[in-house]
């Protein structure tokens, strides 16, 4: 093994460059900036393996890589918050011409007014254009992930999105474990896709069709992201053969007898692991994949454990409704009998969550204040 000192974007971009991209298109915007600096590094010293495009805008970003895949290439671009939202026209552009990009967003929060802190929005309010979306929890995690999504994006013909807290996870270093290039080259393998577009072979692509058709071509998109579920198991079983970890979509810590359990994605997800010794009869699930959404998975576990109170942790909310995660995970348990009650502690903003809070939360759910809702802001 050998051990770095990176930051969860340096990890992001040693991760693109083992991963033996043809082409990377960057723009860059905070705090994502230090992933594509330091590509752009890689591509200074002859590094990087393929293509350095600097672009005009996010949307030049991801429609350049939108091209070059269509063409046969491997490719990556990375972003943030307001770029991410730029893109929204060319991200489900990718996700129905079946292209398999592999895109890191930052989360950072939506304006107006401009605010740094990691708001989970930006991410999220693309949860319906048919990317797979994985969070991380931390730099290894986020390196490891990085070369998951090639395989996974490549074997479905669908783009993926890897998903980590601005300055949390972006700005902070912590010891990663980087294989050599020729191992992780390995493991990722050759392209599992042929080009759409061939040189001397004209065609035109995704023209117009009719409603009936297109129901078809969303069916199909559908049934291949559930795939992407059973194949997560598959890919980490190869990635724990070559580099002895592995990852699960849904992942737990529910020490036996915890009434209670929180449910988070992304850095808060450590904050409690810190905090859960210290937490009576309190577990924690990582939801890490998102989309698709592990709602089988999630409910084995619930019930597995006989959990009384799930506490989500939301650093997001939809205005006029709350939290999303929690409304993810209330429409999963519909069908359980006997389901947890479910209640929402939103970090909207991208505030931070601290161990006080946790307790203090803690506290106001067994006083059975704001049972539904609770605020970071009012518990900290």
């Amino acid at each position: 093994m050998a051990y770095e000192m990176l930051s969860g974007s340096q990890a992001a971009a040693a991760a693109v460059q083992r991963a033996g991209v043809d082409l990377v298109a960057a723009y860059p915007i905070t705090p994502q900036t230090a992933i594509v600096e330091t590509l752009a590094n890689y591509e200074a010293k002859g590094e990087l393996g393929g293509d350095f495009v600097s672009v005009e805008s996010e949307y030049a970003a991801l429609a350049c890589c939108y091209g070059a895949a269509a063409a046969g290439a491997r490719v990556f671009t990375a972003t943030a918050s307001h770029g991410l939202a730029y893109m929204h026209e060319v991200i489900h552009w990718c996700s129905g011409a079946r292209v398999p990009v592999v895109m890191v967003n930052v989360n950072r929060a939506i304006g107006a007014p401009w605010c740094l802190d990691p708001d989970q929005g930006d991410s999220l309010s693309q949860r319906d254009t048919g990317w797979m979306q994985i969070y991380c929890s931390g730099a290894q995690e986020v390196f490891d992930t990085v070369l998951q999504a090639y395989v996974l994006s490549e074997s479905l013909l669908l783009p993926c999105l890897v998903v980590f807290d601005g300055f949390y996870i972006s700005h902070t270093y912590e010891a990663v474990d980087i294989p050599e290039k020729e191992k992780t080259l390995e493991f990722v393998g050759e392209k599992r896709f042929k080009p759409q577009v061939v040189p001397g072979n004209p065609v035109n692509l995704h023209g117009l069709t009719t409603g009936d058709n297109q129901i078809l071509l969303v069916r199909n998109r559908h049934e291949s992201m559930i795939k992407a579920l059973d194949l997560f198991k598959q890919v980490n079983k190869k990635f724990e053969g070559y580099f002895a970890r592995s990852y699960k979509a849904v992942d737990s810590v529910i020490p036996p007898g915890s009434k209670t359990v929180f449910v988070a994605a992304g850095s808060t997800v450590e904050t409690i692991r810190w905090a859960l010794p210290g937490l009576k009869d309190c577990g924690l699930i990582q939801l890490r994949m998102f989309r698709p959404y592990p709602a089988e998975e999630l409910c084995a576990v619930l019930e597995a454990h006989d959990v009384e109170r799930v506490i989500v942790v939301d650093r997001n909310c939809s205005i006029g409704m709350g939290g999303i995660f929690s409304q993810e995970l209330k429409a999963a348990l519909y069908n359980m009998e006997n389901p947890p009650i479910v209640e929402d502690l939103l970090l909207a903003g991208g505030i931070d969550l601290t161990i006080d809070m946790l307790h203090r939360v803690l506290e106001t759910t067994a006083e059975g204040k704001n049972a539904d809702q609770k605020w970071g802001v009012d518990v900290r």
